[in-house]
């Protein structure tokens, strides 16, 4: 349905580490071991020193990043997007069922984790940073950091929310309403919006959303439906970019994802699904004539006035205006709801015996 298989001819991910911003990372999970870095926890303080984290949706969304399977060939359990990239576990979130979370959600001091794991991430060399998490309002602490990561080359995909049953758009979250950040809403497998899936002007693209099974701490399986999910799918499909032409900028990595993204004919630009489905396939080769583009020119080339494009006249730009009000907080990004089990991405491949199932996912209070 995304076209990972024609991606996969030209790489896997390896060699690109992706930053997880989440509620931690089991690296332990046979799926998962030998490709998970752990990182800073910022949540520190808020749980009771003897309770463990739980790091449910953090493996989640790692293992749809980067699974790589287990048993003969690794043909069994999850097999993410870019099975052969890493994953930088940075632990910025509580499960909603942790017993901090409300201290976590009220106290001042955890305002600014998000900003402080992004800038985190940066540091510790992050080509991509997947927040499946999101908050109704940004503070000048995440508009400043998600600026630096985007000066530092780093690309950053963030889930829409999931508040497209409750209204009929308008709802905005972030990080992922953020300049420069690419904002994913979920579809079905029919290739519709999901009936919970945020619309928004800043929704650039969507992805598989519903029916998602994804590995859970404890070597368990979990399925579940969110933006969180299809969040998680398109930063494997930006590893898959970033692997294959590192140099290229965040900006072109969206523009290579959007413009590439699959629509059902006839349509153009929509608050729903932004400009259409995910599809790597497509999306490196977009990124491989970004990356061959030669931005300058010298001598006689550099300009002719009686040639100012070198071709045919370009089509006139549609711009997307994205609205800056800034709404009171709409709740969590990630799974809100969970449905039989039935993978509607063929890429993942899970023992469906031991899926659970889910009713909530961890938010961030503004």
């Amino acid at each position: 349905m995304i076209g990972i298989n024609q991606a996969w001819r030209e790489t896997k991910g390896d060699g690109v580490l992706v930053a997880v911003l989440d509620s931690g990372v089991d690296p332990g999970h046979r799926d998962l071991a030998g490709s998970v870095r752990v990182g800073r926890d910022f949540t520190k303080g808020a749980n009771p020193p003897d309770v463990r984290p739980q790091r449910l949706h953090g493996t989640y969304m790692a293992s749809l990043i980067a699974g790589h399977g287990h048993g003969p060939g690794g043909r069994d359990g999850v097999i993410g997007v870019a099975p052969e990239a890493e994953i930088l576990s940075v632990r910025v979130i509580l499960e909603d069922d942790e017993p901090g979370f409300k201290k976590f959600n009220m106290d001042e001091r955890y305002e600014s984790v998000m900003a402080r794991g992004i800038r985190y991430a940066v540091e510790e060399g992050a080509d991509v940073i997947n927040l499946s998490i999101a908050k109704g309002a940004a503070t000048e602490d995440d508009r400043a950091a998600v600026a630096y990561a985007i000066s530092r080359n780093v690309v950053l995909v963030a889930a829409a929310g999931n508040d497209g049953a409750e209204d009929t758009g308008g709802h905005y979250s972030y990080p992922a309403s953020l300049p420069g950040v690419i904002s994913v809403a979920a579809v079905t497998g029919t290739m519709r919006r999901a009936f919970f899936s945020t619309r928004n002007a800043s929704v650039m693209l969507a992805a598989p959303g519903v029916d998602i099974l994804g590995a859970g701490p404890g070597d368990e399986y979990w399925v579940g439906r969110g933006t969180s999910q299809a969040t998680a799918l398109v930063s494997g499909v930006a590893a898959l970019i970033k692997a294959k032409y590192p140099r290229l900028s965040p900006a072109l990595v969206a523009q290579a994802l959007a413009g590439s993204a699959v629509a059902p004919k006839g349509t153009g630009y929509n608050t729903g699904t932004g400009f259409g489905v995910v599809n790597a396939g497509r999306a490196l080769a977009a990124a491989a004539r970004l990356a061959g583009h030669r931005p300058t020119a010298s001598g006689k080339e550099a300009h002719d006035p009686d040639r100012p494009f070198s071709t045919a006249s370009p089509e006139p730009i549609a711009m997307v205006q994205r609205d800056r009000r800034m709404i009171t907080f709409y709740g969590a990004a990630g799974a809100a709801g969970l449905i039989g089990a039935g993978g509607s991405v063929a890429v993942i491949v899970v023992c469906a015996r031991r899926a659970r199932r889910r009713e909530a996912s961890p938010e961030i209070a503004t």
